[in-house]
């Protein structure tokens, strides 16, 4: 049953283009799916299943209700019955299984969260912090800060931004986003000024290797990670005081929070965070009315 697993991961990785993420997620949750037939048929003091041809629509439900009995969040079990989903797909279209036992089943109902975004009043509290210190870290982080805000860019992309990405002259960002899709974001000038000191006084103290293009080093003179730019951000938030749960997508959220407040079009902000749908970014004007609503209740207490 592993040999059928493989040859699906090998799949979606040379026909379809799946990310290294998406199919380690695959692996998981497909390599947790047959764990969970086998340690079933045990309790069931059954012989564990030798083909996948063996499994139907109830051992997919007991295993999405062993997954809930275990706290899983119902967005973790959604993704798990799309990934076994997928697989079966692919098994009935390869003709390893006659029937797709996915087929009529519904994935659990997943509650949307809406974004959160914070007040301009913290941003610009969190954007000061670093500018107190002139040292390369300080011009880095201020940097960093400044062009996370600026262009609502994801986590990911910022970090895998090269020098040449950036156009200070234009004022833009070059990136690519999911899905491999291509855009340019326009930069304000302050925050091109913050990446032009950096790129002046910060970047050459940290780099090591003449040869590294990524545009955010850390320490080591390396491109700076995804969980390393997670710290700073909470270095600076703790620092601050700002309350709530801030990561680097916070300031993502309040980029197209605030930039809707401020009168901007939905169609031009769906172009600006690279969303493929309008559906996603329309989330943010739910945030806007309710950043507004806030507001009101606070200047009119008695209305």
């Amino acid at each position: 049953m592993q040999e059928q697993i493989d040859e699906f991961l090998d799949y979606v990785a040379t026909e379809r283009g799946y990310s290294e993420n998406t199919l380690a997620a695959y692996r998981n949750d497909l390599g947790q799916f047959a764990e969970f037939l086998s340690d079933y048929s045990t309790q069931k003091k059954k012989e564990p299943p030798t083909e996948w041809n063996q499994i139907d629509k109830n051992h997919i439900v007991d295993y999405m209700l062993a997954m809930k009995e275990r706290g899983y969040a119902s967005s973790t079990v959604a993704r798990k019955v799309a990934a076994t989903k997928s697989f079966f797909h692919f098994l009935k279209e390869e003709g390893s299984v006659t029937d797709d036992p996915t087929l009529k089943l519904e994935s659990p109902k997943v509650k949307k969260h809406l974004p959160k975004a914070i007040s301009i009043e913290d941003v610009e509290r969190l954007l000061a912090e670093p500018t107190k210190s002139d040292s390369a870290k300080g011009l880095r982080d201020t940097a960093l800060l400044e062009t996370l805000y600026a262009t609502g860019l994801r986590v990911s992309e910022v970090v895998s931004l090269n020098i040449e990405d950036v156009d200070l002259e234009t004022g833009t960002i070059y990136c690519i986003g999911k899905g491999d899709r291509e855009r340019v974001v326009p930069v304000y000038d302050q925050a091109a000024l913050t990446i032009d000191a950096y790129l002046k006084n910060g970047r050459p103290v940290l780099v090591r290797n003449s040869e590294e293009k990524a545009l955010f080093l850390n320490h080591r003179g390396e491109r700076l990670t995804r969980q390393g730019l997670w710290l700073i951000i909470k270095q600076y938030v703790d620092t601050v005081g700002i309350e709530g749960d801030v990561t680097p997508h916070t300031l993502r959220h309040s980029f197209a929070t605030h930039m809707l407040h401020g009168g901007a079009k939905l169609r031009d902000v769906q172009k600006l965070l690279g969303h493929a749908n309008i559906s996603t970014t329309q989330v943010y004007t739910q945030v806007t009315q309710d950043h507004l609503r806030e507001a009101y209740n606070v200047a009119h207490p008695r209305a």
